[in-house]
């Protein structure tokens, strides 16, 4: 059967070839047959703090690794100044676009991805996502209920592999009733949604970039000298808020999709990563990570990550900065 005009856009950058080797054939074979295009976006223009982490030696094997998927369209994200007007216009009413977040993340890159997209209807998912279920007619579902329920703006598979109970462990979706494992949310999140770019425009209006809330973000953007800006997902979900708008995560028809994401990089996720692919594909799965949409200890040994974060908070790095 022809696929649906949609197009798969996964985001890519030096920094994410040690785990993009093994998720990006893993996102291509999840999805394979139910997208028309798939678009692999490498953002080349680096940031400053942890997402920048092994960028010199990422920047040929990322290049390399796009182009050895088949079929696959490979773009570097354009940072010139025609193609930024272009996204400006596209999103932002013409206002300039940030090139990163607060914390060195990206923000320009999504929104050129969207715009680059061949087709109005674009599956886009961050380069570290984890997809289960095994489902074929995910998409089809998913297009079909965007076309009638105008309030839906984004669609996601399912946050989490299913509970039999039906819940989600920490996810403030609210169930729809009558159909199981469905939940609406009044934000949505930049890891992965599906959106009808059109419609996404026409919806939200301009966008206006602003600062992050709080004084600790400001400083964390100074410290490691980023730019001050807010997250595009916060900007995305006022607007879906003030316009009463929705996103709908949904597991679908059996066997259903259902996405899982690694809140971390530590020694034992790389060492682990070939079979976590393995069993979230085949369903392999311990009670404990089920309704959880963050690979949990169930699976992946943590404490390394943790103990990190307790060397680096915010102030002690604000505190050494200064010492010197």
């Amino acid at each position: 059967m022809t696929p649906p005009p949609v197009t798969l856009q996964i985001s890519l950058a030096p920094s994410d070839l040690r785990h993009a080797s093994v998720l990006l054939p893993h996102q291509v074979r999840a999805w394979a047959g139910q997208v028309a295009e798939v678009l692999l976006t490498i953002d080349f223009h680096r940031s400053a703090g942890r997402f920048a982490a092994g960028w010199e030696e990422g920047k040929a094997g990322i290049t390399a690794l796009a182009a050895s998927i088949p079929g696959a369209r490979v773009v570097p994200v354009d940072y010139a100044p025609a193609a930024r007007a272009r996204v400006g216009a596209a999103f932002f009413g013409g206002a300039p676009v940030p090139t990163k977040d607060f914390r060195g993340g990206p923000f320009y890159s999504y929104f050129f991805g969207l715009a680059a997209a061949a087709h109005d209807h674009v599956l886009h998912a961050d380069s570290d996502m984890f997809f289960g279920g095994d489902s074929r007619t995910w998409i089809g579902e998913a297009l079909t209920h965007l076309a009638a329920h105008p309030e839906v703006l984004f669609a996601a598979p399912l946050s989490g592999p299913p509970r039999p109970d039906g819940r989600l462990l920490h996810l403030p979706g609210l169930p729809e009733p009558g159909t199981p494992h469905a939940f609406r949310f009044a934000d949505m999140s930049t890891r992965v949604f599906l959106c009808r770019r059109s419609r996404l425009q026409a919806a939200v209006g301009p966008l206006r970039p602003r600062r992050p809330p709080g004084l600790r973000r400001a400083l964390l953007a100074l410290l490691d000298g980023n730019p001050a800006q807010d997250l595009p997902e916060h900007l995305l979900s006022d607007a879906m808020r003030a316009r009463g708008l929705v996103r709908r995560e949904f597991l679908g028809a059996p066997p259903g999709r259902f996405t899982l994401h690694p809140p971390y990089r530590t020694a034992d996720f790389y060492a682990r990563l070939p079979e976590l692919v393995r069993r979230v594909e085949t369903g392999d799965l311990p009670p404990d990570q089920l309704g959880d949409h963050d690979l949990n200890s169930s699976l992946v040994d943590w404490s390394e990550a943790e103990a990190a974060l307790r060397r680096n908070r915010w102030w002690r790095r604000l505190l050494r900065r200064a010492s010197r």
